[in-house]
């Protein structure tokens, strides 16, 4: 041991001590760990800056980016409803499904890639079916990273272990070789979480979701967002009653914003004076309790689709909210909404007033409106963008496109993101191929330059930025190798299944703290000359690396986890506890199964 050995082990020791006990963010102990290492003249300067241009940041960058972009588009919404079909309430099927199928996408395409195409979706479903976040975002991201062990192609490791097989004069493993492996660690992840979810996942509300100004109008307005509908049989008390003498908003607080004849049509916010018949289908958007008080005390019927609807309807694909302020010297200024006819006129449902210092909610027909007001809206998108081009007010909230520009842009997303992906497929670098569909997608208006820049989490650039480093100085001193050599020689006389363990433990600890692939270059060539002395097979050890070089749950160091920690509000012992018995569980399957199918 040199004494560069012994500075890197005392710095990894300090930056693990950090990250357990959560003393300091964790972006703010990875800068620690990087400042140390160069100070230490252990890195150069220009090394200890690596990791900001390094494959890992600029790839997760360009992944946040064309996250939101496919979140803004609404694409994802397609997905969303089979899983919401088929799972209904419960968690434990919500967590197969959504588990199953990022695991087996990202079999043919880079984790990190299937990890952002989901993440949009699996916000929406955790809004949707009232779970918190944090009870879905790791089984999701422990599943692609699983996922990503079915085939030869689907994580960095299994890409490079053919060439350094055949720099050991070793024969390559085929496309689907390695599945067996995959399949059974897939399996055993997505029942792990089935069986031990409830104990090892937090629930925490202290999620963040991506910038959207839907959400933030939503949460500093105090706005309403669940949408009901139901349909007004023959013999309801509403028949002949008009919308203000059913009494929807002074006596259960539901705003009304579609109203349904039996032949179709649509009368989007309709008027107060709407006289409701028998078979006119309602829409109208409150508090669950109160909507469920109106359904019963008027004998409604029920209507499916209520969650379709509530993507077109709600904040999603054809409406939302929008705030407008009065302009000065407004031609309508000094006129009350009922004046105005602002549902007649417009089409869109007056949610709440601030004037001044006071927010007034509820029935504002005969408020009047000055100039500075600020009035919060829902409507469909193109009759709030016609509202906000009328000379009395100014639209102060970006508003989505109209459906079919929305569908341009949806295939435009998409586009960009199975265009990067595919480039990474076709052996280009994958951090300039990510970066490219992110910057595909701004420069063709689907994501706007100015929500880029808060699509990107950068406490998780920072802590990936800040680690590699300590990953390059165990490189460079030679720590990384000293000890890969010292536990194969204790290991070299072992039974071969001890052997396996052995290695598949000293893999998933050298990947917490370096790159997967700085982990997989390092440790083949010593467990094929290990292999070689044990007398078996040098490829099954191999795969083996490359395989537990994927075992990376203990903490948020892998760029699937570090993706997930903010939007699952997640701390480091969240991952320790619900990652810690998958680590073994995934050790020790891994190695059976290769000691029975490759040995």
């Amino acid at each position: 041991m040199t004494p560069d050995m012994f500075l890197v082990l005392a710095v990894l020791a300090g930056v693990i001590l950090l990250l357990v006990t959560e003393r300091f963010r964790v972006d703010v102990v990875a800068m620690l760990g990087l400042l140390a290492v160069a100070w230490l003249g252990l890195v150069t300067p220009q090394e200890a800056l690596s990791g900001f241009s390094s494959n890992a940041v600029v790839s997760i960058i360009g992944v946040m980016v064309m996250g939101y972009g496919i979140d803004r588009t609404g694409i994802m919404n397609r997905v969303v409803r089979p899983i919401i079909t088929v799972a209904g309430r419960s968690e434990a099927r919500l967590t197969a499904l959504v588990s199953g199928a990022v695991g087996l996408i990202s079999a043919f395409m880079q984790n990190i890639g299937a990890a952002a195409l989901f993440l949009p979706a699996v916000q929406r479903l955790s809004q949707r079916q009232r779970i918190p976040p944090s009870r879905l975002f790791i089984p999701m991201g422990y599943a692609t990273i699983l996922g990503g062990t079915l085939t030869m192609v689907a994580s960095s490791p299994l890409i490079i272990l053919n060439d350094l097989l055949r720099q050991a004069d070793a024969e390559p493993f085929g496309f689907f070789d390695v599945t067996p492996v995959g399949l059974t660690l897939l399996a055993a992840g997505i029942l792990y979480f089935l069986l031990l979810g409830r104990w090892v996942l937090p629930s925490r509300a202290d999620a963040k979701t991506q910038a959207d100004p839907q959400a933030e109008l939503i949460a500093a307005c105090g706005l309403p967002t669940r949408v009901h509908r139901a349909r007004i049989p023959p013999g309801s008390p509403l028949v002949g009653q008009t919308i203000e003498q059913a009494g929807l908003w002074k006596e259960y607080g539901l705003h009304t914003l579609l109203a349904k004849d039996a032949d179709g049509s649509e009368r989007p916010a309709p008027s107060r004076d709407t006289i409701l018949e028998a078979g006119l289908e309602l829409v109208y958007m409150g508090d669950d309790a109160k909507a469920s008080c109106f359904f019963c005390d008027h004998g409604l019927m029920e209507c499916d689709g209520v969650d379709e609807l509530e993507d077109q309807v709600g904040q999603g694909e054809r409406a939302g909210f929008a705030e407008l302020v009065v302009l000065p010297r407004a031609p309508l200024a000094g006129q009350s909404i009922r004046q105005i006819g602002v549902r007649r006129r417009f089409a869109v449902v007056p949610m709440s007033l601030t004037s001044g210092s006071r927010v007034m909610r509820g029935d504002l027909s005969d408020t009047a409106l000055q100039p500075g007001d600020i009035l919060v809206v829902h409507g469909d998108w193109e009759q709030v963008k016609a509202m906000g081009d009328d000379p009395s007010f100014l639209l102060i909230t970006a508003v989505k496109a109209p459906p079919k520009e929305q569908r341009r842009a949806g295939l435009l997303a998409a586009a960009c993101f199975a265009g990067a992906i595919g480039l990474a497929l076709l052996g280009f670098s994958l951090s300039i191929s990510l970066l490219t569909g992110a910057v595909a997608m701004i420069v063709l208006r689907v994501v706007p330059a100015q929500e880029a820049w808060k699509a990107v989490d950068w406490r998780t650039v920072f802590l990936l930025a800040g680690l590699i480093p300590l990953g390059l100085a165990m490189e460079k001193t030679g720590t990384a190798a000293a000890i890969a050599g010292g536990i194969m020689t204790v290991a070299g006389d072992a039974h071969p299944l001890l052997l396996l363990l052995a290695v598949a433990g000293l893999t998933t600890g050298f990947t917490l703290f370096m790159s997967n692939v700085a982990a997989t270059v390092i440790l083949v060539p010593l467990v094929t000359v290990m292999a070689a002395q044990a007398g078996i097979d040098p490829r099954g050890l191999a795969l083996l690396v490359a395989v537990t070089a994927s075992n990376s749950f203990l903490l948020p160091t892998h760029q699937v986890n570090a993706l997930l920690m903010g939007p699952g509000g997640y701390r480091n012992a969240d991952y320790l506890r619900a990652g810690g018995p998958l680590t073994l569980v995934v050790m020790v399957l891994a190695s059976v199964v290769i000691w029975g199918f490759y040995l």
